[in-house]
């Protein structure tokens, strides 16, 4: 796997597929990944957080066939985008590798060089726009975590490249390896492309703090008692001034943020653990199996034996 690095890169979007793939190679990955960093120049770059990358080599030095060519992100990507010299490499390596892939704001790099024309691509949700405007010859869709179209793989903000890292690893060895480097990661979850980034767990934070710190515990604190009473007691305010912030701000009651944001949890239980239906009622604070089933029912429109056998996460009837 070839990371391609370049200054002021996003340190995570590095360090989120070097891990993954490094811990699959211990967890038995054959034949094992083989890890490397390029730069334009194949010197040290210093990424955003002012920790400096090292070891790196230089992309007109790469000769023969590339597995996973990987560009990163960050708030160097629109030096990056000009840097002629770095996309006449990616454009010469591109035909060289296996599949191509990028972090974030690394599809704008891929774009740049013409890796994504006439393909469906995605990036981080507040980024969408712009690149949809600046590349007109690219289909961006900024729902989903990843996608993929042919052998390019593009994924969302950050800690998507860990889901995206995740599906390539499954994609070469199976699902029981993917899942093993998720769980020594203390991954949540293998969350599947498909999941939307704009979601209850990824949506903009609410303008209102009350309901922003209220929400941010929600999704922390599923199996608590998440009542309205609960709730207003949290924040310190009345239960009827919880919900006129709710339904301000979210569109939607206390209650029924709650149980949005409990059946997602839920289906994703569902669909990446083999736990059963009542273990995952007690994990996301549903009093039993008949009482997720019908969360399910009411959020998904279909049930929780459904959701498992599903090929994609169900969208929510509201979604």
């Amino acid at each position: 796997m070839l990371v391609v690095a370049y200054d002021n890169a996003q340190i995570l979007d590095v360090a989120n597929p070097c891990a993954a793939f490094e811990i699959a190679n211990r967890h038995g990955a054959g034949p094992p990944y083989r890890l490397e960093l390029a730069t334009p120049a194949g010197d040290q770059v210093r990424s955003s957080a002012g920790i400096a990358l090292s070891g790196a080599r230089r992309l007109a030095s790469l000769t023969g066939r590339i597995d996973t060519l990987v560009v990163v992100g960050g708030y160097g990507t629109r030096a990056a985008m000009a840097d002629e010299g770095l996309l006449t490499q990616l454009q010469r390596l591109a035909p060289r590798s296996r599949r191509i892939a990028s972090v974030c704001t690394g599809a704008f790099v891929l774009a740049a060089a013409g890796l994504l024309d006439g393909r469906r691509a995605t990036t981080h949700w507040s980024w969408g726009q712009l690149m949809a405007s600046v590349f007109p010859a690219v289909t961006v869709d900024v729902a989903p975590l990843y996608v993929r179209d042919g052998n390019v793989y593009t994924s969302a903000g950050v800690t998507s490249a860990l889901d995206l890292s995740l599906a390539l690893i499954e994609e070469d060895h199976g699902p029981t390896l993917a899942r093993d480097v998720a769980r020594e990661m203390v991954a949540y979850l293998h969350r599947p492309a498909d999941q939307a980034q704009i979601s209850t767990f990824l949506a903009p934070p609410p303008g209102d703090r009350v309901v922003r710190d209220l929400t941010g515990y929600i999704t922390a604190h599923l199996a608590d008692d998440l009542s309205p009473t609960a709730l207003a007691a949290r924040a310190g305010i009345t239960t009827r001034h919880l919900t006129r912030l709710f339904t301000a701000q979210l569109g939607v009651t206390p209650a029924r943020a709650v149980r949005a944001a409990r059946a997602e949890a839920a289906a994703h239980l569902v669909r990446g653990s083999e736990l059963s239906l009542a273990a995952v009622a007690r994990r996301c604070g549903f009093r039993s199996a008949e009482t997720l089933r019908q969360a399910f029912l009411g959020h998904y429109g279909m049930t929780g034996d459904r959701i498992r056998r599903s090929a994609e996460l169900p969208r929510p009837l509201d979604g």
